[in-house]
């Protein structure tokens, strides 16, 4: 599927609604009145990074999306410097930066050093859950970096979403206190 313009509006706003209350976005996001603009653009961020390095999803609806990225693919581009640079002015903050970096650091220490499949955000429209369209794509997803025999990660601080992703074959293999409990998960090819 091509991703249109409309269609990275539509996820980053899937995104945006689906993540506004989560811990570890709201870690990471400056804590002031343009909390959810800058929700929406670390959603912008996530897409192009994973655009770029990775794989965007969205269902044949357009009620479900997942940001995927492939480390090991991440190059050093003006266009990626551009993007990180934007990032800490308009959603980390200049003054938060050392403990987002701190965090980013630890979540890279507990990831394999060859190549793997992340799945970076996974969301659906909060209008369209328990349709199943999460369950879904996540299998999707799980089959396919099988088919590429890559090891799966990804991180949750929403510990109600642990059984979920359990019944998909991944297991909690670490947790992290970072004034909230990181939960790291991997499915093994």
């Amino acid at each position: 599927m091509v991703i249109s313009k409309e269609d990275r509006i539509r996820i980053t706003e899937i995104l945006a609604n689906a993540f506004k209350d989560n811990k570890s976005v709201n870690y990471i996001v400056k804590q002031d009145r343009k909390r959810l603009s800058r929700i929406k653009l670390l959603m912008e961020y996530a897409y192009f990074m994973c655009n770029t390095y990775g794989r965007v999803i969205l269902s044949e609806d357009k009620n479900a999306c997942a940001l995927v990225l492939f480390p090991d693919k991440k190059k050093v581009s003006l266009k990626g410097i551009y993007w990180d640079v934007k990032l800490m002015l308009k959603v980390i903050g200049v003054f938060n930066l050392p403990r987002v970096l701190k965090r980013e650091a630890l979540i890279k220490k507990q990831h394999p050093q060859v190549p793997f499949y992340y799945l970076w955000f996974i969301g659906v429209d909060p209008l369209a859950a328990g349709r199943g369209l999460g369950s879904v794509l996540l299998q999707e997803l799980t089959n396919e970096a099988e088919v590429m025999g890559l090891p799966f990660y990804l991180e949750t601080s929403t510990v109600e979403n642990i059984p979920w992703y359990q019944k998909f074959g991944l297991h909690v293999y670490h947790t992290q206190d970072i004034g909230y409990t990181l939960y790291f998960l991997k499915y093994l090819t």
